[in-house]
């Protein structure tokens, strides 16, 4: 059964911004023009997507996050509350930009804590974990697991979201191997 999508009445959805079915606008959050959030999304309370912001499938934004233009966020992934995105490398108030935003993804089921930054210009790769409070300000690996500030690959984890151990094998079942510097899936 098709669900529509449910937009509290304190939200503002603008003219040109589409909703995946399913899809649920918290209270007092803001969507603008342009951008198209798939199905099955969540925006907790006070969340704003930018214009033209392109959000997949199954993304939970929890409370007080902005999604600022310039930010891709890929299928099921998790923004904890107060996570921050930039778009801008060097803003000035006297010298704004307008239109010339660095690119930031966050690729499919990643995870990022609440409060963490993620600096713009870079990618937080697939099922990687962002602890609560770090600072992103390089890309990010598939499965790492990233702390501190600014952030250093502390570990690695499963899909699922366990810490790995030395094994790889985490106890959903699922194993991973390393390749230079890099963990992948069996």
């Amino acid at each position: 059964m098709v669900k529509p999508p449910f937009i509290h009445e304190s939200a503002y959805v603008d003219e040109g911004a589409t909703l995946g079915n399913g899809t649920k606008v918290w209270h007092f959050c803001h969507v603008q023009s342009g951008a198209s959030l798939g199905d099955n999304c969540s925006l907790g309370q006070n969340v704003n997507i930018g214009p033209n912001v392109r959000i997949g499938n199954g993304v939970r934004i929890q409370n007080n996050v902005s999604v600022y233009e310039g930010v891709e966020i890929e299928d099921n992934v998790f923004c904890g509350p107060s996570c921050v995105f930039t778009n801008v490398v060097t803003p000035r108030a006297h010298f704004p930009v307008h239109g010339v935003y660095a690119r930031t993804l966050i690729k499919e089921g990643a995870s990022l804590g609440a409060n963490c930054t993620v600096v713009c210009g870079h990618t937080v790769g697939r099922s990687a974990l962002i602890a609560a409070g770090a600072v992103v300000t390089k890309d990010v690996d598939d499965y790492a697991l990233m702390a501190g500030v600014p952030a250093r690959r502390i570990g690695w984890v499963c899909e699922c979201g366990q810490r790995l151990g030395e094994s790889l094998q985490c106890e959903c079942g699922r194993s991973y191997e390393l390749k230079g510097n890099k963990l992948y899936k069996k």
